[in-house]
């Protein structure tokens, strides 16, 4: 099975010091990257997260302060990470809820403005709970026949979402090998931010998805309620919304 593509895609998983999207930080990153002219490449990056890595994430993944604390900060490898995914279209497990949110955050706090909603989204997990709902250990077990060797390391992931893929693709007759539909597949849900604070209606226009506001639109919330937007800029949001609420502020005060 090769994987019919339009534009490149890259595979990648992330490990780190822990589950919160704000305040967590990326230790290691790997990414495995698939050309439409079938050419593979794979990279990993230890990362320092400049804070402790708590026991509790140790004890998932292996790494440890002392293995990080002579590894480059995210900061001074962002823009060599932004060059190699610019362009392509990303897959991962679990990636739409945790490993692109949190990438996007990283990405932002180091000043590298990269637009990642603009490309297509595969999560592996999603195809696999719609059809099976299992780890992605047992996910590796059930589609390639293998025990999953370094389950928590970034690279090991990195390269068995790939081949459950390419296992998947061969199993289920009605995926088609196509990125868009693929990505429309594992997409579950309409968010116009990685967090999901704010959803497109079916008319398409931004509505806020969270508190006293939730279910009304994002511009009319600015103009009826002239704090809101100082409250969201100020509190314990992620970057990315609060990038996406100053898009929407600034596109209606340029109308």
């Amino acid at each position: 099975m090769k994987l019919q593509l339009k534009n490149p895609i890259v595979f990648f998983d992330l490990e780190t010091t822990g589950t919160n999207i704000v305040s967590d930080r990326i230790v290691e990153i790997s990414y495995h990257k698939v050309s439409p002219n079938g050419r593979e490449e794979t990279k990993t990056i230890r990362i320092n997260p400049e804070m402790p890595i708590p026991k509790s994430s140790s004890d998932i993944h292996g790494i440890k302060d002392e293995d990080v604390a002579d590894c480059p900060t995210f900061k001074a490898v962002a823009k060599e990470i932004a060059r190699d995914i610019e362009g392509c279209d990303l897959a991962g497990y679990n990636s739409n809820r945790f490993d692109i949110p949190l990438l996007a955050e990283e990405l932002l706090r180091a000043d590298v403005d990269i637009d990642l909603m603009k490309r297509k989204f595969v999560d592996v997990q999603v195809i696999f709970h719609k059809m099976e709902a299992r780890t992605l250990g047992a996910a590796y077990k059930f589609y390639c026949e293998k025990d999953l060797v370094g389950a928590h390391g970034a690279e090991a992931g990195t390269l068995a979402t790939y081949e459950v893929l390419m296992a998947q693709l061969d199993r289920y007759p009605e995926l088609k090998n196509d990125v868009d539909f693929l990505s429309k597949f594992t997409t579950q849900n309409n968010n116009v931010d990685f967090a999901g604070r704010m959803v497109y209606n079916d008319k398409g226009e931004e509505i806020i998805n969270f508190g006293k506001y939730k279910g009304q639109k994002v511009a009319d919330v600015l103009k009826t309620d002239i704090g809101y937007y100082g409250w969201m800029m100020n509190s314990d949001f992620p970057l990315h919304t609060k990038k996406v609420l100053t898009n929407i502020k600034l596109r209606d005060f340029n109308k």
